[in-house]
């Protein structure tokens, strides 16, 4: 009897005792989206994070989370870029330019980003991310991959290609110091492409991040450091792995720490049409070394989320009913729209796309509305009141780059044509005899394959082409989106009424 009590209270007290907590792991890449040229910096337990949207508006996210893992984008840096009237799209265009690389950082009460676009270079400030950033400082001279540092009340620089110089930023930001540190401190050593800096003081000691990519190599990265400012600097490989994805190597970016004290890199990785993905490496400090991956120097495929018991974030791309009176923060123009030719509010619950100027192709379109794809697998359908399109009309569902496939409406005297295009040449086409059409566009990268589909009732689906080989190339230079379009070839003042976009993501 006595036996049976003590197994009583026994299994008694482990029912009541507390169960472990299951440790939340990710997979990197921990975005699979185009997320390129990662900076992050961490206030407390809030991390935000900047990333590279080159000729989209509004242009350079700022994304937020409390894990590293789970991001949602906030606010952007700015709605537009007036460097020139082809940030328009008149007399010419910025693909492959506008907004590059940037470096975030938190001092004294206020954020600050800088960022080049290949013209100038840019700094903006706010005391809340969440919310309107400024203007504060414009050089007109471009800093390739710049880095700012707050050290004992000097404003550095860090930048450059293959040489690496430091410069001093004035304090009020009126300008750089003629009289302050102007260094080259690093001088095309190794051989091969040098940039992507990310500048930081630790202690005592100076460190530089860089990539580098060695003839017949992968990307690299490289940490350099140093006790003085301008060197001599010591360097150190932490890192040289390509996840699994050959001749692909995991380089450029920032290194950050958790309130626990752990050290992490988020680095990035070119990942062919889908765009360069971010992915979060362990980080070890070793005789003074910040080395990247686990013990093998790998980066790992599975890791336990840095910061446990988070509630997942907004997701990277998400639908829209397009109900609300303001466009949501995933979605981004193709160059600076023109305000006056789209509305969420001249018909309550669509998204209304005028169109403006007669143009010859979609890469000339004004107000194409895009999102990011992602991997593994993801599909995004639209929803189209085609009612008010004018004669030679063109809207339509595009993956699109520089060498984009389509879903293209056409409205003609005597037909409406819906046609599928690979880089312009149309592949299937069929006549349309409606005025509501649902077009989607599935994506896989694992083959960088895509195909078209559309429906009349939004329930049947019909393919309309073959396959589509999806690309990355630098002409965009960045990895294939969503994008809605309605574009005149004729004459303007047609319109077409979005309904709603519905995005799904596979991870299988």
């Amino acid at each position: 009897m006595k036996q049976l009590l003590t197994l009583f209270l026994a299994l008694l007290l482990w029912g009541c005792a507390p169960k472990q907590q299951e440790v939340a792991t990710f997979q990197n890449p921990v975005i699979f989206a185009d997320v390129p040229d990662v900076d992050i910096v961490r206030v407390g337990g809030d991390y935000y994070m900047v990333s590279t949207t080159m000729h989209l508006s509004p242009g350079a996210p700022i994304m937020h989370s409390k894990d590293l893992v789970h991001w949602e984008t906030v606010s952007y840096l700015f709605d537009r870029l007036d460097e020139s009237p082809m940030n328009d799209l008149e007399g010419g265009h910025i693909y492959g330019k506008g907004q590059w690389a940037s470096s975030i950082r938190y001092h004294e009460g206020v954020f600050y980003v800088l960022f080049g676009t290949g013209n100038r270079t840019y700094i903006y400030t706010t005391r809340d991310p969440h919310t309107k950033w400024e203007q504060r400082c414009v050089l007109e001279e471009y800093l390739h991959d710049a880095s700012l540092l707050f050290d004992e009340g000097h404003i550095y620089i860090a930048y450059g290609a293959g040489q690496i110089r430091i410069v001093e930023l004035k304090e009020d930001f009126s300008g750089l110091k003629t009289d302050g540190v102007n260094a080259l401190v690093i001088d095309r050593q190794p051989a091969g492409l040098l940039e992507g800096t990310h500048l930081y003081k630790f202690g005592d000691t100076y460190y530089m991040m860089l990539i580098w990519w060695p003839k017949g190599g992968i990307r690299t990265q490289l940490c350099f450091r140093s006790k003085q400012l301008e060197g001599p600097y010591e360097m150190q490989v932490v890192l040289s792995d390509d996840l699994g994805f050959e001749h692909h190597g995991v380089a450029q970016g920032c290194l950050i720490d958790t309130e626990a004290g752990d050290w992490y890199a988020m680095l990035f990785q070119d990942h062919e049409a889908v765009g360069r993905v971010p992915v979060l490496v362990p980080c070890r400090w070793v005789d003074g070394w910040p080395m990247l991956g686990d013990a093998e120097g790998k980066v790992p495929h599975t890791m336990a989320v840095p910061v446990q018991g988070v509630a997942p974030k907004g997701a990277m791309v998400v639908s829209d009913d397009f109900s609300s009176p303001t466009l949501g923060l995933t979605w981004q123009w193709n160059h600076n729209p023109d305000n006056r030719l789209w509305s969420l509010t001249e018909r309550p619950g669509f998204m209304r796309l005028k169109t403006g100027k007669v143009v010859a192709s979609i890469f000339e379109a004004r107000n194409t509305l895009s999102q990011r794809t992602e991997g593994p697998r993801s599909r995004g359908t639209v929803k189209l009141d085609i009612s008010a399109m004018r004669q030679g009309d063109c809207a339509g569902l595009a993956i699109y780059c520089s060498e984009p496939g389509t879903l293209t409406i056409r409205r003609e005297e005597t037909a409406t044509t819906l046609s599928m295009t690979d880089r312009g040449e149309v592949v299937d086409a069929v006549t349309l005899h409606a005025d509501c059409v649902w077009l989607r566009a599935e994506c896989d990268f694992v083959t960088d394959k895509a195909r078209f589909l559309f429906s009349c009732d939004g329930e049947s689906w019909q393919p309309l082409g073959g396959e589509f080989r999806m690309i990355y190339n630098l002409v965009h230079f960045m990895g294939n989106r969503f994008a809605i379009f309605n574009y005149a070839t004729e004459s303007a003042g047609g319109w077409v009424d979005v309904d709603s976009f519905t995005y799904e993501r596979f991870d299988a």
